[in-house]
């Protein structure tokens, strides 16, 4: 990848933040979907067929997830340090740590009110407990990238980049 600015710029520390935190926020993801989709579509418990592969989902493989992973870190980026390519940091805290501590939060809430989608749930489940272990990676699911394009209001553009959607 080309780098355009210097090494020591926050969008490249941020980038780096989130990428060092991929598998264990994935991991998170997957958990938390486990869950909401058993007590809003089981909440007696019963064990189906459905429940009991849910509940047995050990897997740590997230590769159908990783684009969906990266588009969000790149809405965060573009949401909330879009505009600022320079800030100086008077806190004692090391910038990746602080970038980590931010987007750990903000991703906990996003996969919050995502799951009160019930689409966002099923996608997630097919990609990842439903989805057979034998199968290529795909690209990311079609509902993922809709999911997105309609809960930020922006369009994922591949020359212009992020972009909010009426501008592309």
């Amino acid at each position: 990848m080309l780098r355009k600015f210097f090494p020591r710029d926050k969008n490249y520390i941020l980038e780096q933040a989130q990428l060092s935190l991929r598998q264990s926020l994935l991991h998170y993801l997957v958990d938390f979907v486990k869950v909401e989709y058993l007590l809003k579509h089981n909440p007696l418990g019963l064990l189906d067929e459905t429940a009991q592969k849910i509940q047995q989902h050990q897997s740590l493989d997230f590769r159908h997830l990783d684009e969906f992973y990266l588009n969000l870190a790149g809405i965060f980026r573009f949401t909330y340090y879009g505009d600022n390519q320079l800030e100086f940091n008077f806190e004692a805290k090391d910038d990746f740590l602080k970038y980590q501590e931010e987007w750990t939060k903000q991703f906990k809430a996003w996969v919050k009110d995502f799951c009160k989608h019930q689409n966002f749930l099923r996608a997630v489940l097919d990609l990842t407990v439903f989805y057979p272990t034998d199968s290529p990676v795909v690209m990311m699911d079609t509902r993922m990238s809709t999911f997105i394009t309609h809960f930020f209001e922006v369009k994922i553009h591949p020359e212009k980049g992020i972009v909010k959607r009426g501008v592309a």
